[in-house]
């Protein structure tokens, strides 16, 4: 790769933000890795150009990190962004905390809009996905009796908040069972709707669920739901920034996600869609001056908070988007079935993900058979420096791998030699 096709790159995923004025530090960090790609064309999804995306992200020496279901990485860019405004801030607090950062607050609700394909009046920048999931639980005025779905493999932040917030006002927690490994949309959509009674409400969804990156298919029960006048909450903590989400597409009324995983936020930001129609439900969680506003910023309204973490998000959408949705969505296949194919022969791993697309992106769980997950997971880190999720419910047994855009073929095959070796 020529220096030009190097700066050209930089430029391009750094452009408009706070961090171009630290790349060239941080480039020169990383030069010797950038080197080899002497035939790069940003324009082409080559091997080359992933490893060069890499390149952006700075992890502990040694470090194979397969767990960005857990939490993922920011690139250097997003943390040069996110450091230089809170020097800013720091610089000038009052000024800067209430008032002179509006305009840029605007720019990221519409920066996020636009990648979710919907209304900038239709986005709220929250926390987490559980703030999310407790502004949704905690609001909807529900009755004694009314009931509220919730599948097994939901996550505890999303079954949790309507235990505590509805449960004890005597509304009925339905928890269906998901398959595990199922063939088609309709086995998962038939599930949810032989759980509907005249009684439901809500139906409560994860988009992939965090056992065995199962994908379940948002647009399907949402149209099925509405038709029997059932609202419908997504918790999207593990889809945000994996693949192309067109909320208004999906249909559903509310959807959370932490953009700190596949959209490489800055930790503690997360990104909350309420449909137009649907936002009447809602109520914010805390109250300040201002409560009484109508649009969705009520939901968001803390008073003080942590603005360069804020205004780190579009930051992370400008990288994700430099890059671009269409080519994260096919590297995100490509390097599932890269691994799936390098696995499925060998008796001794058992795959605990559906191989459907329809059914499964970059969240691959694996059982070593006749090996106990936790000593798995130690093995993998201790000899191998490779960090994984372990996963013991639902007979699983298996090490949840996650497959960001800093995964290269090359890690994916010392992973794999890794289990084989483990395996016996």
């Amino acid at each position: 790769m020529s220096n030009s096709d190097r700066r050209s790159f930089i430029k391009k995923i750094t452009a408009g933000t706070a961090a171009s004025l630290l790349i060239p530090q941080l480039y020169a960090d990383n030069k010797e890795r950038l080197k080899p790609l002497n035939d790069y064309n940003a324009n082409d999804s080559s091997e080359a150009f992933w490893e060069t995306v890499k390149a952006q992200f700075h992890f502990a020496h040694g470090l194979y990190y397969f767990n960005n279901g857990s939490l993922g990485p920011s690139p250097m860019s997003v943390q040069g962004a996110t450091n230089s405004y809170r020097a800013t801030l720091d610089g000038f607090p009052s000024r800067y905390m209430w008032g002179e950062w509006q305009d840029e607050k605007e720019k990221v609700r519409l920066q996020v809009a636009h990648l979710f394909s919907v209304n900038k009046e239709e986005i709220a920048i929250t926390h987490n996905t559980t703030e999310g999931m407790n502004l949704i639980a905690k609001s909807i005025d529900l009755k004694a009796g009314d009931e509220v779905i919730l599948s097994n493999h939901d996550h505890a932040s999303a079954y949790v908040p309507w235990e505590v917030w509805q449960e004890t006002k005597g509304i009925k927690l339905v928890r269906p069972k998901l398959p595990l490994l199922p063939k088609t949309i309709e086995d998962i959509v038939a599930v949810y709707e032989n759980a509907i009674t005249p009684k439901t409400k809500v139906i409560n969804i994860c988009h992939i669920v965090n056992t065995n990156g199962m994908l379940l298919p948002v647009k399907e029960i949402s149209e099925m739901a509405h038709k029997k006048g059932i609202l419908v909450a997504v918790d999207g903590a593990q889809t945000a920034g994996m693949f192309t989400i067109n909320l208004k597409d999906l249909g559903c009324d509310f959807y959370t996600a932490s953009a700190h995983k596949w959209l490489f936020s800055p930790k503690g930001i997360a990104v909350f869609y309420a449909k137009q129609e649907s936002q009447k439900y809602l109520k914010p969680l805390i109250v300040a001056r201002g409560h009484k506003d109508k649009s969705v910023r009520r939901l968001e309204n803390y008073n003080t908070r942590n603005l360069p973490e804020y205004l780190g998000l579009g930051d992370a959408v400008a990288f994700h988007n430099a890059i671009g949705g269409e080519k994260i969505t096919k590297r995100s296949y490509a390097l599932k079935h890269y691994f799936r194919d390098k696995v499925k022969a060998n008796p001794k791993f058992k795959l605990k993900t559906p191989e459907n697309d329809q059914l499964s992106c970059a969240i691959q769980t694996l059982e070593v058979i006749g090996k106990p997950v936790s000593k798995v997971k130690k093995q993998l880190f201790d000899n191998y420096s490779i960090d994984t999720r372990p996963m013991s419910t639902f007979g699983l047994n298996g090490v949840r791998i996650s497959f960001g855009i800093y995964i290269t073929k090359k890690d994916i095959d010392y992973l794999v030699n890794a289990l084989e070796t483990i395996a016996g």
